[in-house]
């Protein structure tokens, strides 16, 4: 709600912007760089100080010099072939598009690593460097070779989940593949890590290929759960921290780590996690907060108009309350150490109404609803 990029695809929407031109289809989805084009984003600081920035995988900005990054796959183009993995779709009139997810850059990890091997090796022992791997995985099609399935077998893993999980491993080898590189290259005291996934999906047992009601697009844990890992050799410990952290602590982690600190600016209300990857100190205790929105978004600027709900988690507690958006989310109250499903809702319990309204009270003083006063503005004609 403050930088106004709440959707995957701009105003009118994907299915009227499938009956567009090549051309208008283009032209529609830049009518949002602004947005980007206007945010301190990692990559455009990290090249002000001499970082060569590289963007691969997803990345649903455009053109990667859109973002700031330096060099990159993605172009906001039509690949070389049409398909799910060239992120390449043909409009009603037969043009191919960009669908806007990364187009070109989507075959990272799944056909190739060679850019970013060729990348490290150009920058390593020249200049410092910045790389994104967003690589189209796990996602469908789920079409990992058949070893990585083998790795499940005599497991008590559920059969809708396998192939799910064999693209989950068939990301693991390439992470591998490329801390390897960096290893080869002696380049891992040098080089902070951090690895995160999305916003989460667990396949419907009866389609596997898609995602059920409780993860994607949803604010149950499956949907905004994730792993945060942070390594540095020779800087961070191996530990694991029990603290609520979220992903918009990592740029000014990274920032902090390397030595930009005050580059962090006010709008930037995450953490500097480092101190506590290093074992100096422990994370304060805190509440963290979201947003749930469709895909397609209706209008840019106003966002408290298109949310699904809002939520928030302080402790052991999660509060979910609903937006004015089509499928708005239920209102939920979770205690997720004693019910980490998620079944019972707490939300009409007369003994939690005080939890409830106090939660509701910290909720709104992140974010009260109908305010859009912190959204970036269009800043060109």
């Amino acid at each position: 709600h403050q930088h106004g990029i709440h959707f995957n695809h701009p105003p009118p929407g994907l299915r009227e912007m499938r009956k567009m031109t090549a051309g208008q289809y283009r032209a529609t989805r830049a009518t949002t760089d602004y947005l980007i084009e206007n945010v301190a984003t990692l990559p455009r600081i990290l090249a002000k100080h001499g970082y060569a920035c590289l963007q691969t995988g997803k990345h649903w900005e455009g053109d990667y010099r859109t973002a700031g990054f330096t060099e990159g796959m993605t172009l906001g183009r039509p690949a070389k072939r049409l398909g799910q993995v060239t992120g390449t779709r043909t409009q009603e009139n037969g043009q191919p598009v960009a669908h806007g997810n990364g187009d070109a850059g989507l075959v990272i990890g799944r056909e190739t690593m060679q850019p970013i091997y060729d990348f490290v090796d150009q920058q390593a022992g020249r200049r410092p460097f910045f790389l994104w791997y967003a690589p189209f995985l796990p996602h469908t099609p789920y079409d990992a070779a058949p070893r990585f399935r083998k790795l499940y077998e005599g497991q008590p893993v559920p059969r809708h989940l396998l192939s799910y999980y064999a693209e989950i491993a068939r990301f693991d080898e390439t992470v591998g593949q490329l801390l390897e590189h960096l290893q080869r290259k002696s380049l891992l005291h040098q080089t902070l890590i951090i690895f995160v996934a999305d916003n989460g999906l667990r396949p419907d047992p009866k389609r596997p290929d898609r995602q059920d009601s409780r993860s994607k697009l949803s604010s149950f844990e499956n949907g905004l759960r994730t792993p945060v890992l942070i390594r540095w050799d020779g800087q961070t410990r191996a530990v694991e921290h029990q603290q609520l952290v979220q992903t918009i602590d990592l740029v000014p982690t990274m920032l902090a780590a390397a030595g930009l600190s005050s580059k962090i600016t006010p709008r930037m209300k995450g953490l500097n996690l480092m101190p506590s990857a290093r074992g100096e100190k422990a994370l304060p205790p805190r509440a963290v907060f979201g947003a749930i929105y469709p895909n397609d978004a209706v209008g840019l600027g106003e966002p408290s108009r298109h949310v699904r709900g809002r939520w928030m988690r302080e402790g052991r507690f999660k509060l979910m309350v609903p937006g004015p958006a089509k499928s708005p989310l239920p209102l939920g109250l979770f205690d997720l150490r004693a019910d980490p499903g998620e079944k019972v809702n707490l939300a009409t319990d007369s003994e939690q109404v005080d939890r409830l309204m106090k939660m509701k009270d910290k909720l709104d003083r992140w974010w009260r609803p109908g305010d859009d006063s912190k959204v970036t503005k269009l800043s060109h004609p």
